[in-house]
């Protein structure tokens, strides 16, 4: 099944006074690994954006009123998670905004879709810490320089590498073709041959001298 890491932004904290979804943002993958499968939105939610929201997101009122509004994407967003698995930091938020606009426009609910929620995976393993998306970001030494505001799309990507640490998957399962996996392919020990001759290649004073220079270079940064 593949994944789908979700986010949204909204006009404010409560569906019960009103407010509204003003960007939604999707991202693909499978297996983990991105399938470069995008679906994001800024809306125009059909209300004032409160002012905490406005400073959170940076969307005013007067940028989302010639955005489109959720009935006219609804069908490109229901198609696009269908038979999905939805990966959300704080899923009942989300949800419950994106069930109130479904059901505006006469659309079921988001019943169908297997759900995980990062933030029950992060408290269930530091039920001590903060476990804001911010805070697992640092955590996990994830960069964080491109985030000024809230935006759903760099919070979906910040949220996959977030998963990927939550998870132990520090690196994606590799599949192929044939549906096996790394792990079902086995070597037969009676098959190697442990009297082979050793080949020893020598580097040359200009080759020894570059690697030098590499290593010095390359080892000042961090890869992890």
């Amino acid at each position: 099944m593949k994944e789908i890491f979700l986010d949204t932004e909204t006009t404010g904290l409560s569906v019960k006074d009103g407010d509204r979804i003003v960007e939604i943002a999707c991202i693909e993958t499978n297996n983990l690994i991105p399938t470069n499968k995008i679906f994001h939105k800024i809306l125009n939610p059909e209300k004032k954006v409160s002012q905490e929201a406005q400073k959170v997101h940076g969307f005013s009122d007067e940028f989302l009123s010639n955005k489109e509004k959720f009935k006219d994407i609804v069908d490109e967003f229901l198609s696009f998670i269908d038979g999905k698995k939805l990966i959300i930091h704080n899923a009942p938020f989300d949800i419950g905004f994106l069930n109130n606009e479904l059901k505006k426009v006469n659309k079921k609910s988001l019943d169908s879709n297997p759900t995980e929620d990062t933030l029950v995976l992060a408290r269930s393993k530091y039920p001590s810490s903060s476990n804001s998306l911010d805070n697992l970001c640092k955590r996990f030494n994830i960069d964080l320089s491109k985030r000024l505001k809230h935006n759903a799309l760099l919070d979906c990507e910040l949220l996959r590498e977030v998963y990927i640490n939550l998870s132990g998957e520090k690196e994606p399962s590799l599949v192929f073709q044939d549906g096996n996996t790394l792990s079902d392919f086995s070597v037969d020990p009676s098959k190697i041959d442990i009297n082979r001759e050793k080949i020893i290649v020598e580097l040359s004073r200009d080759e020894a001298s570059k690697h030098d220079n590499f290593l010095k270079r390359e080892l000042k940064k961090n890869f992890f």
